[in-house]
This record gives structure tokens, sequence and C-alpha cells, in this order.
């Protein structure tokens, strides 16, 4: 069982790697805000395993508890990361553009 479940392991990291290196440059962002929100869903089940009970034995609550966090960084992270990505996708004030542009007799 557990070398079965390894390899399923190893399979899905390499299928995944060579879905990623495949996605054009353009279409990062918004898969990457997909990928967070459904990642949300995910730590949002582990916080309820946790809250109800349902996980039995203290190391399955401690590998809880390390995806829960890991989880809550990477969405954050992800979020973080769009944002930024975003705000270079928003026309300048403009005060900044007429500060950047040369001045006139000067070329």
């Amino acid at each position: 069982m557990l070398v079965t479940n390894l390899a399923i392991l190893v399979l899905a990291g390499f299928v995944g790697y060579a879905v990623i290196s495949k996605v054009p440059n353009t279409l990062h962002t918004p898969l990457m805000s997909g990928t967070n929100a459904i990642h949300g869903i995910v730590v949002l089940g582990g916080i309820l395993l946790l809250v109800e009970g349902l996980a039995d034995g203290a190391l399955n609550k401690i590998l809880l508890v390390i995806a829960v966090a890991f989880g809550t960084i990477n969405v954050v992270g992800g979020f973080l990361v769009t944002d930024r990505m975003l705000e270079m996708f928003k026309a300048k004030p403009k005060e900044l553009v007429e500060a950047d542009a040369p001045e006139e007799g000067t070329a």
C-alpha cells in the first residue's frame, strides 16, 4: 500500500510539472488565482477536521496543523503576488505620467 501511494505521489509530481511548464506567462496569474481559491477550500477542510475532532491520533493532528499552516502561507502569498502583478496593469495617475515624461526641448 505504501509503495502504491508513493508511486502515485511521484507520478502526480511529474504530471504536475509537465502541465505547469507548458503554461504561457500570460495565463500564469489567472491560473494562480484559481489554484489559490481551490487551496483555500483545502485549508478550510483541514480546519474543519481539526475543529470537529475527526482527526484521530496526535500524529494526524500535528500533520493537519502543519498542512493548514503551509496552505495558509501559500494562499496568502499567492494572492499577494497576484495583486502585485495586477497592479502593473493599472493606469498611472496623471501627475506621475507627466513627471516621467521628458521635458520639451531636451531630446
